[in-house]
């Protein structure tokens, strides 16, 4: 059973100045629910309660979001601006939270290497809060890894089809097709430009890892930027093992880039707060 969620949660949001200046991204509201709300929904969703964030400097933010407001709830008890707290006091009442800090930003391998104490040795999803994926009325993207590992045990990365120019800003796979969805990773390469790319089958941020890639992720060498990548540790583990790329059913919007996180505004607003 799949019982944690790690939510690296510490980098500084550049792309989105000065806005993130002092507001983490995770914070960055999809209308009027915060990006990491919609992350730690869809954990729970997956039967997932145990919440690990990983998290740096000016992130305050989370840790109250996700705590109780004594001020702001005695303030609006028994208005009806009451209800609009009805989710996230759902979500504490259902999950447990847990932090540690990423002193040095040094990749996605180093900040999933950093939450190890709050993991331990068993296996675990890891959510990136903007990449922010929706599958209205079905199985959410976790929810459809957990079924997977379920049945082979593995460590899982979701993927999806991008055009061949992108392939530069992603984890790109290329493996052995299991099913018309699965595949079995033989190489992973991370950001290759477009000539160089083994498929366009894009790594996104959703993972579900065993516990031995955290030996893997410390043995692995930095690479450009003097950072740790995932994927360098994942490659390892697919050549001693079985690492699965799952091209996942739902909607995926890259909300770390402007272009998406307008058009993730644009959606939830129309399907879920207009009618």
């Amino acid at each position: 059973m799949i019982k944690k969620c790690l939510f690296p949660a510490a980098g500084y949001g550049t792309r989105f100045l000065p806005a993130t200046k002092a507001m983490p991204k995770e914070m960055l509201p999809i209308v009027n629910k915060p990006l990491i709300q919609y992350g730690v929904e869809e954990a729970l969703e997956a039967g997932i309660k145990d919440i690990a964030i990983v998290t740096g400097r000016n992130k305050r933010a989370i840790e109250d979001h996700f705590d109780i407001s004594y001020e702001l709830e005695s303030q609006i008890q028994g208005t009806d601006k009451e209800q609009y707290l009805t989710g996230i006091r759902q979500i504490m009442q259902n999950a447990t939270f847990s932090y540690t800090r990423q002193v040095e930003m040094k990749g996605l391998g180093h900040a999933i290497l950093s939450g190890r104490p709050l993991i331990g040795d068993e296996p675990f999803a890891v959510v990136l809060a903007d990449d922010l994926c929706l599958n209205p009325d079905e199985d959410g993207v976790l929810e459809q890894m957990v079924k997977l590992y379920n049945q082979f045990r593995c460590s899982i990365v979701a993927i999806q089809e991008v055009p061949r120019d992108q392939t530069s800003k992603y984890g790109v796979i290329d493996g052995q097709m299991i099913r018309d969805d699965i595949y079995r990773v033989n190489t992973m390469v991370e950001k290759p430009a477009p000539e160089d790319a083994p498929s366009n089958l894009a790594i996104i941020g959703r993972y579900i890892l065993t516990p031995d890639i955290f030996d893997l992720i410390e043995q692995t060498e930095p690479g450009k930027g003097g950072e740790i990548q995932i994927t360098d540790a994942l490659m390892k583990q697919a050549q001693q093992g079985c690492v699965l790329a799952y091209k996942f059913k739902g909607r995926r919007f890259d909300c770390g880039m402007t272009e998406g996180y307008i058009e993730a505004t644009n959606y939830c607003y129309e399907n879920f707060h207009k009618k």
